[in-house]
């Protein structure tokens, strides 16, 4: 499997078989560099611009945008449910979805907004997770500290920081990543131009990843 990061919280993930699942897709008010892309599926964890721009998604993909169980083809199945955009209960910022993606044998999930501690359920349904994309940034989202202490909880073999400030959207009210590595004791890494992960060479992958715009 291979992982592209496009800005914020859009990933594209394609499978050892060519299939490909973008998650997230982004307006141009995000301010990342905007281009299109091919994808088969899209997943969508919430109606906010910055999360569901599938305009800018060639073809005619599937677009997965609420709870529930879609096998994709033989080796892509997509599982999402429903948690709150903030520590409200959702009153402020309405739903967001945490998103399962297995992929070649792995886990991949993507927690989009999240905006407060997962309750029991969320935490069993993202148990045995091997790749955690999860956002750090605070505002309007769970902050470092708090995406920190998800990550020591699930223990993924792979973590993903997303959703936080960097010189394309310096005016945002959010923070960087600095202080979810802080959080968990470890130096912010080199950024990677991709990450190619397989089952069998999971365990040789870095902690924690960071990735160069592409």
């Amino acid at each position: 499997m291979l992982i592209y990061w496009h800005g914020h919280s859009e990933f594209l993930l394609e499978s050892a078989d060519g299939y490909r699942v973008l998650t997230d897709p982004f307006d141009a008010h995000v301010g990342y560099p905007m281009h299109t892309t091919s994808a088969d599926a899209v997943t969508v964890s919430h109606a906010h611009g910055d999360h569901s721009y599938t305009d800018k998604v060639n073809g005619h993909p599937m677009i997965l945008s609420s709870e529930g169980t879609t096998r994709l083809s033989p080796t892509v199945t997509v599982q999402s449910v429903t948690a709150p955009h903030d520590g409200e209960g959702g009153q402020k910022r309405g739903m967001t979805l945490l998103t399962v993606i297995t992929m070649d044998g792995l886990r991949i999930a993507h927690l989009g907004d999240l905006g407060c501690a997962l309750n029991d359920t969320q935490q069993a349904f993202l148990r045995d997770t091997d790749i955690l994309m999860i956002p750090v940034g605070g505002f309007y989202t769970i902050d470092g500290e708090s995406a920190a202490d998800i990550v020591q909880r699930l223990s993924p073999r792979i973590v993903i920081p997303m959703h936080f400030k960097t010189k394309y959207n310096h005016d945002w009210p959010i923070s960087d990543e600095e202080p979810f590595f802080r959080a968990l004791g470890l130096p912010r890494p080199e950024p990677l131009p991709l990450l190619r992960v397989t089952r069998e060479d999971l365990s040789c992958q870095p902690q924690c990843c960071m990735f160069q715009i592409v």
